[in-house]
């Protein structure tokens, strides 16, 4: 067979990437602890992050005392091993350099190629919930939203989510202003009734609210929140199709597809999984 100066060439590229991706294992153990200390979410002391590690404290221990040293770690008064300040400084510019719409952007695109239904972005602007970014199916959908269209909070899914997330003084300020909203209430400072109340609940319990048939008739919708690192709401991502064949459950493959990408966003803005915050 003759010889193939392309292939070698590749093949000794190849070689010399893989060489080059070649890591420390020692800093893979302490990657493992930086890891289940970060899941953990509270400090934890040697014997529970070695565990939560999968490594026995012998092990554990010395790469703890070398993370302490370069300031990843430190230890709190009764012991336990915590964030130390090279990792709030690198925690912090990680922050800075957040910008949801940007971030969302990737999660976005796949959830409307996984769904093959349109997925639309919004954030709370000076008039209220508002549409900034909308990937469209490629299956032709008669839908009235636009970026820049600003939704109800009272008769959308997208609205219904940030209010769930906001605080009286803010949704009473904003239920104001709720006519001049894509199928706002006119009434709707009279709109903070029991069965409204009720649904915010329901949302802020399962996480995702849904319209079909209303306000756009043949058209439904699946809504999520994003978070970021203090808890409070972003984003809001919405799955929007036809109504007819839309399953419309949470747990039915489009809302767990939104749920997970909406998830993986709130984690990436700095939102700690809701088992890490338990001491």
């Amino acid at each position: 067979m003759p010889f193939d100066p392309t292939e070698a060439l590749s093949d000794d590229v190849g070689q010399t990437q893989a060489k080059a991706q070649r890591g420390i294992n020692a800093l893979d153990s302490t990657g493992d602890l930086l890891s289940a200390l970060a899941t953990a979410g509270h400090p934890l002391n040697l014997r529970d992050l070695a565990a939560a590690a999968g490594m026995p404290p012998a092990k554990a221990f010395p790469h703890l005392v070398s993370l302490q040293k370069i300031g990843l770690l430190a230890r709190n008064d009764d012991g336990c091993f915590t964030a130390g300040p090279l990792a709030f400084e690198l925690g912090l510019i990680a922050l800075q350099r957040l910008s949801p719409t940007r971030d969302a952007e990737a999660e976005i695109v796949a959830l409307a190629a996984a769904t093959e239904l349109s997925v639309a972005a919004a954030t709370l602007g000076p008039l209220g919930p508002t549409v900034i970014r909308l990937e469209e199916s490629a299956r032709p959908q008669h839908i009235s939203l636009r970026v820049g269209t600003v939704m109800s909070l009272v008769n959308t899914a997208i609205g219904r989510v940030f209010a769930a997330h906001m605080t009286e003084d803010l949704l009473n300020g904003f239920l104001a202003q709720e006519p001049i909203r894509l199928a706002g209430d006119p009434a709707a400072p009279a709109s903070l009734s029991r069965s409204y109340r009720a649904r915010l609940t329901r949302i802020r319990e399962g996480g995702i609210d849904e319209a079909f048939d209303a306000p756009i008739p043949g058209i439904g919708t699946l809504a999520a929140p994003v978070f970021d690192h203090t808890g409070s709401i972003r984003l809001v991502i919405a799955v929007i199709g036809p109504s007819s064949g839309f399953d419309r459950s949470a747990q039915g493959p489009i809302g767990r597809a939104l749920l997970g990408a909406t998830q993986r966003l709130s984690w990436r803005f700095g939102l700690l999984a809701p088992e890490s915050n338990e001491a």
